[in-house]
């Protein structure tokens, strides 16, 4: 509202209040004056009121930067076309860098690294990593709205070898509706809880012996996933995958159809104001053709196998979360688990360019973990871990002889406390004595530190 219609509305009210108006008519007039006055104010007043809803509907559909990012030249931004986003910053995508450090210290050499009982791929992103100073998996990320109808993103990790890889680069329908959303591209998949989460989001240094020996520490792929959000209190979520299969469990082969599906569902809520939790059930199935494995023989040698056939995981996971009153800032608790089960059936040639001797093979293997971590003051926490893998009885068929197995069952047990002076960097401490290989328990430390640069999104729950 503009001073000049202030004004004229005290100019009108002083007039005939100075003059006293003491006949019926000039009473009359007054009060007419008066009712016109408010009409007038009233409409001006709903127009603003009307002008301010459009205003934070369109507010509402624009991309929100999660950092600041610098205004363009006013004769720059005058020749950017307007846009649905919100103007020319809604060009500009959030970025993010995650820099990560790592000393590692080991009684056992890592390049020799094995868990034993399961047989993976000579590429497989398992064990402790390299020995003393490296630089961690960073990670680069970029996110913005395409437009009102999708979303898109990508991040980039930085290895300690120097190779780059693409660790995610999406598309997501934003306006589907009903609680439908569509992504396209290469993602992690969905099952479980920690496979979706991002290695910097992890509590631990390290992702648990059940997701390296049966998932390759975390399974990603390139296809589509569908997923529903359902429209009441209570949380539930279910998803479907339709993949490459590029990943172990599965190979890429370059086949024409799909090489993996996979299926989740999760539900969860409130307990009164201090608690919540979430659970669900997953199950992927993954195809492989000639995938290359190192195996330990029955003798103690290691040799070089390849499985072909059909792979299916299922995945049970927990999360129970407490703070007081909801407020987690000075003191909180998680205590999260998952039961890994995977069923491998097809052939595996023994001691390729050896040997090669082809026959018939089927593997039931599990593993679980059971963790919790609890903040006991602001900016510190502590965190316990234990987990165990059992490699079952395989059938190796005439290949028995060969590979049999002592029946041994790796674990692991982790304690780590970190410092986070705020939430966009912490410092990590972590001691585990890792008994994967039979024999041969292996204690290890490690101190670790991540650090957030520009846009920092909320982390999953």
């Amino acid at each position: 509202m503009n001073k000049t219609f202030l004004a004229s509305i005290a100019l009108a009210l002083a007039a005939p209040l100075g003059a006293m108006a003491d006949t019926p008519s000039d009473i009359s007039a007054l009060r007419q004056e008066i009712e016109a006055m408010r009409a007038a104010y009233e409409a001006r007043l709903q127009a603003l009121e009307q002008r301010l809803k459009v205003a934070e509907g369109a507010t509402s559909q624009a991309p929100k930067p999660e950092a600041a990012v610098a205004q363009p030249p006013a004769s720059v931004a005058a020749t950017v076309p307007a846009t649905s986003g919100g103007g020319a910053n809604s060009f500009n995508p959030s970025m993010s860098l995650i820099l990560s450090g790592l000393y590692t210290r080991t009684s056992l050499d890592p390049a020799s690294y094995a868990i034993t009982g399961f047989q993976l791929p000579a590429d497989a992103e398992v064990g402790p990593g390299t020995r003393g100073l490296s630089l961690a998996e960073s990670e680069l990320g970029f996110s913005a709205n395409v437009d009102p109808w999708l979303h898109g993103a990508a991040n980039i990790s930085l290895h300690a070898d120097n190779t780059v890889s693409v660790e995610e680069a999406y598309v997501q329908t934003t306006s589907l509706g009903n609680g439908v959303s569509l992504k396209a591209g290469r993602f992690f998949s969905g099952i479980g809880y920690l496979n979706p989460q991002h290695s910097h989001t992890w509590d631990f240094t390290d992702n648990p012996l059940a997701y390296q020996a049966l998932l390759g520490t975390q399974y990603g792929d390139d296809g589509v996933q569908l997923s529903w959000l359902a429209p009441t209190d209570r949380y539930i979520e279910i998803s479907a995958e339709l993949g490459r299969g590029r990943s172990f469990p599965g190979s890429d082969t370059g086949r024409n159809g799909a090489g993996m599906t996979a299926l989740s569902a999760h539900t969860g809520g409130d307990i009164g104001d201090s608690h919540n939790w979430r659970a669900g059930l997953s199950v992927l199935n993954a195809k492989a053709t000639d995938q290359a494995l190192n195996a330990t023989s029955a003798a103690g040698s290691l040799v070089n196998n390849a499985f072909s056939g059909s792979t299916r995981v299922w995945v049970v996971d927990g999360v129970w979360k407490w703070a007081p009153d909801g407020n987690a800032s000075h003191t909180n608790f998680k205590l999260q688990g998952e039961y890994l089960r995977s069923t491998r059936d097809g052939s595996l040639v023994y001691d390729v360019g050896n040997s090669n001797s082809t026959g018939a093979y089927r593997a039931v293997q599990s593993g679980w973990y059971v963790q919790g971590v609890y903040q006991f003051m602001p900016n510190w926490r502590i965190g316990l871990r234990t987990e165990r893998l059992n490699p079952g009885t395989p059938d190796y068929g005439i290949n028995a002889l060969s590979l049999m197995g002592s029946g041994y069952q790796p674990r692991k047990n982790s304690l780590m406390l970190d410092y986070n002076p705020s939430e966009f960097s912490r410092v990590r401490l972590q001691f585990a004595q890792d008994r994967s290989r039979e024999g041969r328990p292996d204690n290890q430390i490690f101190l670790q530190y991540q650090m957030s640069l520009g846009a920092h999104g909320a982390h999953s729950y």
